[in-house]
């Protein structure tokens, strides 16, 4: 069963609208100007390049890439790189304009970007997804840089690829230059510029989002249940920090299918396995489930961890939980949430939920910026009171305005927007 989309909705669902129609109920809160929202609504800079790659049996494919700059009126580009077969312009530009948001949400000095190629790395054999990075790299040349746009790890992508992607781009500059490009990337390995603490940071941020909602609402984690769709990155490292709170997975699923444990999974054996076999399909430790029901699985938490457009109006009626936490980018379509809502089911909106990735990123270029290197210690302590200070802000405008949270999460970031737009005013 695949990841990417819920079947019986893939055919009509459009990302780029879901998240406009989000943009478009905060602007009417916020009383966003009309030429501010125009600005909004579409991206700066859309890219789009196509770039051949010799294969390991010598012979060239054609790939397709994309780039989407949104705005950067508060910093430079920011945003993840995707390798996956569905990769779409309209997918890419709704991702893209979400990263907008984050970042003006956490209060980071950066704008929205997001890109991606179309295919599927798990086809490929290592040498090959170097060359592909290493290409794609080349053929965005001067769109991407430090000071310009700063790719990251995204679905499909890892700390390996983000090293490649920096290495091209440092030889393409002159030789004088070339050490002050370490920060064209973010989400590198330790040895090569990486941050302590970024390969966890968007489960951290996470973790930290869900500690804040069972403060609030006196709800004991010790002893509680989770369901985690994806253990990837993500998905896996929460599974790894809710476990540390007494929170056990018991139900989890990937591209391969689904899986249930009644005692709850190892999720170091777990992640140490999908590790080296690419997904969980195959893994002992236990049942494999359908995808309904994996959806109905009783529990306390459900971490969306995949891609979009995973909770719709069938998953909002299967689902059986108290809290849902979204690792994942848009994995709640309109109807699904408007059931949700409907049946008083909470959900922490990725746009807060999942922004320590891009916190953490900002931490490790800044270090990277001032040639340092800060400990873990010191990224988790910095973290945890921005993701604390936001998720404190949002739930204020949730209630104060008697709006949903994610909504509330929207609002806070266009607050932040419409103020810069209106102090520096449009040029000439």
């Amino acid at each position: 069963m695949s990841e990417s989309v819920a079947p019986s909705e893939a055919h009509a669902y459009d990302f780029f609208e879901v998240v406009s129609a989000y943009l478009r109920k905060a602007t009417d809160i916020v009383g966003l100007p009309a030429h501010i929202q125009a600005m909004l609504a579409q991206p700066k800079n859309e890219l789009i390049v196509h770039f051949p790659v010799r294969m390991d049996n010598g012979k060239f494919r054609m790939f397709k890439g994309y780039r989407i700059q949104h705005n950067n009126l508060l910093g430079p580009y920011k945003g993840g790189l995707r390798f996956h077969q569905d990769v779409s312009l309209d997918d890419v530009k709704a991702l893209a304009s979400m990263m907008t948001w984050k970042c003006a949400l956490m209060g980071i000095p950066y704008g929205g970007a997001k890109g991606g190629v179309k295919f599927n790395p798990r086809e490929l054999s290592q040498d090959e997804l170097m060359r592909v990075t290493r290409r794609f790299t080349h053929a965005l040349g001067n769109n991407i840089g430090p000071h310009l746009d700063i790719p990251a790890p995204d679905v499909g992508t890892n700390s390996q690829i983000m090293v490649w992607l920096m290495d091209t781009f440092m030889n393409s500059v002159g030789t004088s230059a070339k050490n002050a490009q370490r920060a064209v990337v973010t989400g590198k390995t330790i040895e090569c510029g990486g941050s302590a603490g970024r390969n966890k940071a968007t489960s951290q941020g996470l973790v930290h989002c869900v500690t804040e909602w069972a403060k609030a609402n006196r709800f004991d984690l010790e002893g509680k249940t989770a369901i985690i769709q994806g253990f990837g990155n993500v998905g896996s490292f929460a599974a790894l920090l809710l476990a540390k709170l007494g929170v056990s997975t018991i139900a989890t699923g990937d591209h391969s299918g689904y899986m249930s444990s009644t005692e709850g999974f190892n999720a170091h054996k777990l992640r140490e396995y999908v590790s080296k076999n690419g997904s969980i399909d195959g893994y002992a430790g236990g049942t494999p489930i359908s995808r309904d029901e994996f959806f109905g699985t009783k529990a306390d938490i459900f971490i969306p961890a995949a891609l979009e457009n995973q909770i719709g109006a069938h998953e909002a009626q299967l689902l059986d939980v108290k809290l849902i936490a979204e690792g994942a980018n848009g994995p709640t379509n309109l109807d699904g949430e408007r059931i949700l809502d409907e049946r008083g089911i909470p959900i922490i909106p990725d746009i807060l939920c999942n922004s320590g990735g891009v916190t953490v990123s900002y931490y490790e270029w800044v270090q990277n910026l001032n040639s340092e290197a800060w400990d873990l210690e010191k990224v988790d302590a910095k973290l945890e009171k921005a993701m604390k200070d936001a998720y404190g802000r949002v739930m204020q405008v949730s209630r104060d305005r008697n709006i949903t949270p994610r909504i509330a999460a929207y609002v806070v970031a266009l607050e932040r927007l419409n103020v810069a737009f209106s102090q520096r005013g449009i040029f000439p």
